[in-house]
C-alpha cells in the first residue's frame, strides 16, 4: 500500500509568494496611472468668432482658430448679429483643421445667448452654418450651440454689443419733464407746444444680452468734475446736448449753481453755448457745425457762390481743443438740397468741383477731420466719441413734399426693410484708420423704431391751429429719444472709468 503525501508550505515560500503577488498588482496600478497621465490629450479649445456689420442682412465670415490647429473662415447668410464665444470640444478630431461649423441664425431672431460686438472689419472666406439652441438666461450663464455630428461646445458671455436690442415701455421714464428742464428749445418741446401722448417718453432701450445702467445725474456729473464734456454738430447734436443738460440738471437743487457763461439764451442760430455746473466745476458745451469742415465762398465764373471746402476743418475747431469729452456729429445736410446736388459746391484748394457726389464729398471732409484729431487731440487726456446717423421717418414725400409722421404714437414693430446708411460705413472706415481711438456711439439701429419720437406739428406753439404745416420727422422730442443716446453715452463712459481702474 502506497503512502499518501502531505502536502505543506513552509511560512517562509508563503511570505516570498506574497510579496511577489503584492508587487506585481503595484506595478500595474503605477504603469496604469502612467499611460493615462501621459497619454495623447483629447481636449482642445476653439475660439469662434463671428462678426457681421449690425443691421445688415448678408454674409459674413465666421474665424475659428484653435489652439490645437483648428482654424478656418466661414461665412453666414442672413445674420445680423456678431458674437464671440470660448469652446472645449469633448472628444479629438484629426480633421479639425477643415472642420465646418453649422449655424442657422435668422435676423429677426431677438436673443441669441452669445457675446456680441460691432466688428465690421471682417473679409468673406468660406461658407457655413451653425445651429444653436437658445434660451433666456441670467448675464453671466452659458449656452449649449449643436456643432456638427452632435458635439456640442460651452458658449460664454463677456461683453454685450448694446445697439442689439427692442425697446420696453416703463412707467418710471421720462427722467426729468419740459416743466422741471429750462434748456429745451421750443422746437423740441413738444409738450409745450401742445402735444398730447405722453407714451412716447416712457420706452426705455433694453439690449438682449445684458443690461445698461439707468442715467445717474450724480454719477455722471462726478465723471466729467472739473470736466469739460463737449458736442460738436449740427441740431441733432443740439438734440442731444439739450437731453444732456436736463439730464444733469435733475441732481441740482439750486438753479442759480447752473448757467450760460455768457449769458446766452439757447436758441436755433449759429453759434456756441457753455452751461457751468458750479457744484462739480465742469462745463457742457455745444459748437454748431453742420459739416464738421468750413463753409465758405468761391467765385464760379463772375459769380460768388457758398462752397463747402472739405479740405479745410470748420473754423470754430479751436474752440474744440482742450476737452476732455468731445462727442461729434455730422450728417443731415449731407444731403441732395443742401448740398445743392454737388453742383458747384464742394471746394479743395482752390478748385471748386463743378460736379461731385455727397458720399463722396463726405468721405473726403471725414478724412480732414480725421487728420485734425489725429494732430490735436490728445488721446491721454480726451475721449472722442462721433454718433453715428439718425434715421428720419417722414412718410408720403420729404421734409419739404409733404412727408408726415404726426399718425405715429408707437414705435415701429420692426425695421428689417432698413438698409445701414452708407454714411455710417464711411465714418466707421475712416475711424479705423486713425490714431487716435474713437468711439463709434451707434444709434441708428435703436432710433429706427421710433418714429413716435418726432414734433412732427408739435415743433412750434399753435400747432392745432395750422396742422397743414410742414412736420419735423428728424429732430426729436424731449423728454425723448435723445436721453437714449445720452444713456449709451454714460454706459461707455462708466465703462472706460472702469477699464482705467483696473489697469
Amino acid at each position: 500500500m502506497q503512502r499518501q503525501r502531505s502536502f505543506s508550505v513552509k511560512p517562509t515560500r508563503l511570505l516570498v509568494l506574497s510579496f511577489i503577488v503584492s508587487f506585481s498588482l503595484l506595478l500595474l496600478v503605477v504603469f496604469s496611472i502612467w499611460l493615462l497621465r501621459d497619454g495623447p490629450s483629447i481636449t482642445q479649445e476653439t475660439h469662434i468668432q463671428l462678426n457681421t456689420p449690425t443691421l445688415i442682412p448678408g454674409l459674413a465670415p465666421i474665424k475659428v482658430g484653435g489652439s490645437t490647429g483648428f482654424s478656418g473662415n466661414f461665412s453666414v447668410g442672413e445674420v445680423n448679429k456678431s458674437f464671440h464665444f470660448d469652446a472645449h470640444f469633448d472628444e479629438s478630431d484629426e480633421s479639425t483643421e477643415n472642420a465646418v461649423v453649422s449655424v442657422d441664425e435668422k435676423v429677426e431672431d431677438e436673443e441669441n445667448g452669445f457675446t456680441v460686438t460691432n466688428d465690421r472689419n471682417s473679409t468673406e472666406a468660406g461658407k457655413g452654418s451653425l445651429e444653436s439652441e437658445q434660451h433666456s438666461k441670467p448675464e453671466n450663464s452659458s449656452e449649449k450651440i449643436e456643432v456638427l455630428d452632435g458635439q456640442r461646445i460651452e458658449a460664454k458671455k463677456s461683453e454685450c454689443d448694446v445697439t442689439n436690442g427692442k425697446w420696453v415701455f416703463d412707467e418710471n421714464y421720462p427722467l426729468y419733464t419740459n416743466i422741471s428742464c429750462p434748456f429745451i428749445d421750443e422746437g423740441f418741446n413738444c409738450q409745450a407746444n401742445g402735444r398730447w401722448d405722453r407714451d412716447y417718453m416712457k420706452w426705455r432701450w433694453q439690449p438682449h444680452e445684458c443690461n445698461i445702467p439707468r442715467f445717474d445725474a450724480v454719477k455722471m456729473l462726478e465723471l466729467i468734475r472739473g470736466k469739460r464734456l463737449v458736442f460738436v454738430g449740427d441740431s441733432i447734436n443740439r438734440n442731444q446736448w439739450e437731453s444732456m443738460l436736463c439730464l444733469l440738471r435733475g441732481a441740482i437743487t439750486d438753479p442759480k449753481r447752473v448757467y450760460e457763461t455768457h449769458g446766452r439764451r439757447i436758441t436755433k442760430e449759429r453759434g456756441y453755448y457753455s452751461f457751468k455746473f458750479v457744484d462739480y466745476q465742469c462745463t457742457v458745451e455745444y459748437y454748431v457745425t453742420h459739416f464738421l469742415v468750413h463753409e465758405s465762398k468761391a467765385r464760379v465764373g463772375r459769380k460768388r457762390v457758398q462752397t463747402l471746402r472739405i479740405d479745410t476743418i470748420d473754423r470754430g475747431s479751436s474752440r474744440w481743443r482742450g476737452a476732455d469729452i468731445l462727442v461729434f456729429y455730422t450728417a443731415h445736410w449731407w444731403n441732395h438740397y443742401k448740398t445743392k446736388a454737388g453742383v458747384n459746391y464742394y471746394q479743395e484748394g482752390d478748385q471748386v468741383h463743378p460736379y461731385l457726389e455727397a458720399l463722396t464729398a463726405f468721405r473726403r471732409a471725414l478724412m480732414t477731420w480725421a487728420s485734425w484729431v489725429d494732430k490735436h487731440i490728445n488721446p491721454r487726456k480726451t475721449q472722442v466719441f462721433f454718433q453715428s446717423s439718425v434715421p428720419s421717418h417722414f412718410r408720403g414725400g420729404q421734409w419739404n413734399s409733404g412727408g408726415h409722421c404726426g399718425e405715429a404714437i408707437r414705435p415701429l414693430n420692426d425695421t428689417l426693410h432698413v438698409n445701414y446708411p452708407a454714411r455710417n460705413v464711411i465714418v466707421e472706415e475712416v475711424i479705423q484708420q486713425m490714431k487716435t481711438p474713437v468711439t463709434f456711439l451707434n444709434v441708428t439701429g435703436l432710433s429706427e423704431y421710433r418714429i413716435d419720437g418726432h414734433p412732427s406739428v408739435y415743433g412750434r406753439k399753435q400747432a392745432k391751429s395750422n396742422p397743414s404745416r410742414a412736420q419735423d420727422c428728424s429732430h426729436w422730442c424731449l423728454p425723448g429719444v435723445p436721453d437714449i443716446w445720452n444713456e449709451l453715452l454714460y454706459f461707455y463712459l462708466q465703462s472706460r472709468q472702469k477699464g482705467s481702474s483696473l489697469e
